[in-house]
């Protein structure tokens, strides 16, 4: 899988919002002024050479659809940013959370039940 680029990142998180949809669509959701269609575009077509969204054809109209899950991308881009910043451990980027009051005692709490009930699941 791919990394996007912040703009690529941007517009899979409206198409994984509101799937299928056009250009157009997608435009007329983002804020004002709105970018050029031929930008936006531009960028979708990119994402299809990704293999992150797909098409149908209506006519000159092209109706895009993602066919990557945002939970794949999410596990991808996780993995990534624990390689890249806290040496490949998931206890790093956890410290790092709670040592930056960004994860509560509560929450920290909450994911050790999750852990241990999977673990008891098999």
């Amino acid at each position: 899988m791919n990394r996007l680029t912040k703009a690529e990142e941007e517009l899979m998180h409206m198409i994984w919002e509101y799937g299928p949809t056009t250009v157009s669509q997608l435009i007329s959701k983002m804020e004002e002024p709105h970018p050029p269609h031929s930008t936006i575009s531009s960028i979708v077509r990119i994402l299809e050479k990704k293999g992150f969204v797909d098409h149908k054809a209506y006519g000159r109209t092209y109706e895009y659809f993602p066919i990557i899950l945002k939970e794949d991308y999410s596990k991808f881009s996780l993995k990534n940013l624990v390689a890249g910043y806290f040496e490949g451990s998931m206890n790093n980027l956890v410290s790092f959370l709670v040592k930056e009051n960004d994860m509560s005692l509560k929450e920290l709490s909450e994911v050790i039940n999750q852990i241990e009930d999977k673990e008891k699941k098999g």
